[in-house]
C-alpha cells in the first residue's frame, strides 16, 4: 500500500512486472546474453543511482528478492506477473508461466499471472491457450511480436493464426491482451514491435482488451491516433515512466499526450520490475506536476484523482479486483504478518 503525504492510502496494481532467469547458465546462446544486457542497459541508464543492481543479481534474482522488492520495500499491493518466453534465446526459457505460477503459490494474494503464446505454433497454439486457461485460470496474456521461433523473426497481430488464437481467448474469458509496442531489445527486429497491427485487432475483436505496453514509444503519435478511435485499447506506463527521473520534461510530454488522446481511465501503472523497482517510479510519479506551458496548450491535469486511477483502479477495473475485498484478504495474509 501506498500512502501519500497527505497521508492518504492508494491502492497499487502493477500492471506489468517479470520473475526471470537471464543467467548465463540460462543462455542458450549470444542472443541471449545480447537481451538481458540490453535490459540491463536501460537500467543503468534511466535508475536512480542509489538503484542500480550488480548485474548478476539482475541477470537472476530470488523470490525473495522480487517479494520484498514488490510489497515489502515497494509499494504494489497486486503485481501481473507477464510471461514472455524467448526460448529461441534461453533453454528454460527467460520468462515462463511455470515459474512464474510457483511464485505465485508461495504468495498467494499478491500476484495475478498472466500467461503467453505464439501463434506460429499453430494447432499446438490452441492446444496450450486451453492449457494455460484450465491449469491456471488465466486472465490475460502477455503477446511478443518480435519474438523469434526458428526461421522467423516475428508476427503481427492480424494475422490469420493470431485471430485463430484471439477467437479463442474471446471464447474462454482471457480478456486483457498485453501487447510489447515499444523500444526494440537486441537482437530483435524494431519493426516487429510496430503499433499499427493493434487497429486492426482491436477493431475486430471488441471484446478484448488490448493493453499496448510502453504505450508504443517509440511511435507515441501513432498509438495515440490509434487508442482515441478503439475504445478497448490501453496505454501501459512501463520504460515511459522511468523518463520521469532522467528526462522529467520529456516524460511531461508523454503522459500530457496520453491523457489528452486516451484519457486517465485507459493509463495503466506498469514498473516493467526487474528493469526498475516500484518505489521510487510510484513517490516520483505522485509528486510528479505537469509544466504550465504543457496544462495551458493541451488543457489537461495530473490531478490526485487521475495518478490514482493509473496506479491502481485502472487496472483493477479490468481483472475485477474487488479493491476493498483485496485489502481485507491481504490484511489477514500471513506473509503481511511475517513481513511487518
Amino acid at each position: 500500500m501506498f500512502i501519500t503525504p497527505e497521508g492518504k492510502e492508494i491502492f497499487i496494481v502493477d500492471g506489468h512486472t517479470h520473475f526471470w532467469d537471464g543467467s548465463p547458465e540460462n543462455q542458450r546462446n549470444i542472443h541471449g546474453k545480447q537481451f538481458v544486457e540490453c535490459f540491463y542497459g536501460y537500467h543503468t541508464a534511466l535508475s536512480p543511482k542509489e538503484q542500480l543492481w550488480e548485474k548478476s543479481k539482475f541477470e537472476k534474482y530470488s523470490a525473495d528478492d522480487l517479494y520484498h522488492d514488490l510489497f515489502i520495500d515497494g509499494p504494489d499491493d497486486v503485481a501481473i506477473i507477464q510471461s514472455t518466453y524467448l526460448k529461441d534465446f534461453y533453454k528454460n526459457g527467460f520468462n515462463t508461466i511455470e515459474r512464474n505460477a510457483e511464485v505465485a503459490k508461495r504468495y498467494p494474494e499478491r500476484f495475478i499471472v498472466n500467461g503467453s503464446f505464439d501463434p506460429r505454433d499453430g494447432d499446438k497454439a490452441l492446444e496450450y491457450i486451453h492449457w494455460m486457461k484450465e491449469t491456471h485460470d488465466i486472465k490475460g496474456v502477455k503477446m511478443y511480436t518480435a519474438e523469434w521461433n526458428g526461421a522467423s523473426k516475428g508476427w503481427r497481430l492480424n494475422d490469420p493464426a493470431a485471430y485463430k488464437c484471439f477467437e479463442l481467448c474471446e471464447k474462454l474469458g482471457i480478456k486483457n491482451i498485453h501487447v510489447h509496442k515499444g523500444p526494440t531489445i537486441i537482437p530483435l527486429n524494431k519493426d516487429a514491435f510496430d503499433v499499427h497491427d493493434v487497429d486492426y485487432a482491436a477493431t475486430d475483436f471488441q471484446n478484448l482488451n488490448w493493453i499496448v505496453e510502453h504505450c508504443g514509444l517509440p511511435r507515441l503519435d501513432d498509438f495515440c491516433w490509434i487508442a482515441v478511435q478503439e475504445t478497448n485499447v490501453y496505454g501501459g506506463l512501463a520504460v515511459a515512466l522511468p523518463f520521469i527521473h532522467t528526462r522529467p520534461r520529456y516524460f511531461a510530454e508523454i503522459i500530457s499526450e496520453l491523457l489528452f488522446w486516451v484519457g486517465p481511465e485507459k493509463i495503466l501503472f506498469g514498473s516493467d520490475y526487474a528493469i526498475w523497482t516500484p518505489r521510487w517510479l510510484v513517490e516520483k510519479f505522485w509528486a510528479f506536476e505537469l509544466p504550465e506551458d504543457i496544462r495551458q496548450e493541451r488543457g489537461v491535469d495530473l490531478t490526485p484523482e487521475i495518478k490514482e486511477k493509473i496506479l491502481g483502479l485502472n487496472a483493477a477495473r479490468l481483472y475485477n479486483i474487488d479493491i476493498e475485498a483485496k485489502k481485507a484478504a491481504l490484511a489477514s495474509s500471513p506473509f503481511s504478518v511475517a513481513a511487518e
